[in-house]
Parts: C-alpha cells; sequence; structure tokens
C-alpha cells in the first residue's frame, strides 16, 4: 500500500478500534484498504507519478554504509515509481506491496522483482537488505501490529542496515479517513515503536522542505539497524 494524495490536514479520523493481534477485524482493516487501493490503481499512479521524493531517497541512500550497489526493499511500492528510481540509480531494488493491482503495474513499469504481500502478514528473507525505503506505508499498519511489523523489517536487514520511513504526522490518531485506515503519529511515539524493534534514530525532517511546520504534513525519519 502506498499513499501520497491525503490531505492530513482536512482528515477525518473516526472508529478507534480496541482488538487484540489474533482479531479478524486486522484482516478486514487489510481488506477495505486494499480494495480501495485496488479500485483507484489507475488514478493513483496517474496523480503520483511526478511526485518528487528525491529527498526521501537521498536521505536513505546517503545513510548506507555498504558499498554500492545496494540492495533494496521498497515497502508498499506502489505502481513502481521509486522502484524504477533505485534502478537508474544502479542499485539492486525489489517492490512489496500488498495490492495485486500495484503489484502488477509496477512490475510492468520498473522491470524489477515485485513481491505480494500483506503488510500485516511478512514473509521475508534474514539479514538480506542494505535498506528498506517505507515511502508512505507503514502509517497503514495499526498500530497493535506495528511491533511484529517493524520486528520483521529490522530482522529482513542486514547488519548496520538503513530503514527509511515517511508517514503523515498526527497526535497518534487512530482509525478511517473515508475508505483507508490509518495511523497518525508524532515523532516521540513513532520513536518509540521503531527503537523498540532494534533500530537506532539517524534523523528525522518534515515535509514538503522550506515551508512553515504547520504546512509540512509528512514526518520523514531514518534509522539503522542496532548492532
Amino acid at each position: 500500500m502506498r499513499h501520497h494524495y491525503l490531505d492530513v490536514d482536512r482528515r477525518i479520523i473516526h472508529n478507534f478500534p480496541t482488538m487484540t493481534e489474533d482479531d479478524d477485524d486486522y484482516a478486514d482493516i487489510t481488506r477495505r484498504t486494499l480494495h480501495h487501493y485496488d479500485d483507484n490503481a489507475r488514478q493513483f499512479f496517474a496523480g503520483t507519478i511526478d511526485h518528487d521524493v528525491s529527498q526521501n531517497i537521498d536521505a536513505l541512500l546517503s545513510a548506507i554504509e555498504a558499498p554500492a550497489p545496494a540492495t533494496i526493499l521498497d515497502f508498499g511500492c506502489g505502481p513502481g515509481r521509486d522502484l524504477k528510481t533505485f534502478t537508474a540509480l544502479g542499485h539492486h531494488a525489489i517492490g512489496l506491496d500488498g495490492s495485486e493491482k500495484f503489484v502488477e503495474m509496477a512490475r510492468a513499469y520498473s522491470g524489477c522483482e515485485v513481491w505480494h504481500q500483506n503488510f500485516i502478514d511478512l514473509h521475508l528473507p534474514d539479514a538480506t537488505f542494505d535498506g528498506i525505503f517505507a515511502n508512505a506505508s507503514l502509517f497503514h499498519v495499526p498500530r497493535d501490529l506495528l511491533p511484529k511489523v517493524l520486528k520483521a523489517l529490522c530482522a529482513a536487514l542486514k547488519g548496520g542496515g538503513v530503514l527509511f520511513s515517511s508517514n503523515p504526522r498526527g497526535h497518534n490518531e487512530e482509525g478511517w479517513n473515508g475508505p483507508r485506515y490509518g495511523c497518525f503519529h508524532d515523532y516521540a511515539t513513532w520513536e518509540r515503536y521503531v527503537v523498540a524493534a532494534g533500530f537506532v534514530p539517524l534523523r528525522h525532517y518534515y515535509r514538503p522542505e522550506g515551508l512553515p511546520r504547520e504546512q509540512q504534513p509528512w514526518l520523514a525519519s531514518v534509522w539503522r539497524k542496532a548492532s
């Protein structure tokens, strides 16, 4: 799942669920959100193909200490825009998305290997990636499942590997915004989750760059797998 066109300044969050880890509601949350992306895949591609996320790509690549080319997992790759960029820069990029339509589009558009996996049911190889690029994707994970997902990403990284994430920021709201489910963390809360999963913080910033903070709805952060 990849999300770029949410108007986070005018979102309406409601239906705050209380669930246990094995609750079927998690599967329903994922199914409904993915259904939206599958139904709007072409519109999404047209609306996001020209988005400039070079600041985020540079933030990931500049933090990777392994020699190039890097092996990168684009987690929530959407239709494949950033996979194509990583490949053009000489890196080995693999995509992952829960939307079947996005997986098909990403394979065709980027020429990369793309895995069809649900975020809440990941099957990732251990110690494989130098970097994981989670650009506008992890906020779809319900907060109760976030520790499990982040630990899976940590295990998939090589020693010293780097996780980049960018999420719409908020005040720790969780719930439905129309047909999509999301969690909108502030930095302090996000840091607690990521550090608990085995990462150390490197830096964070807000986007779009150059604007007043109230006009920067995106929280970007860079993390290294703890040794």
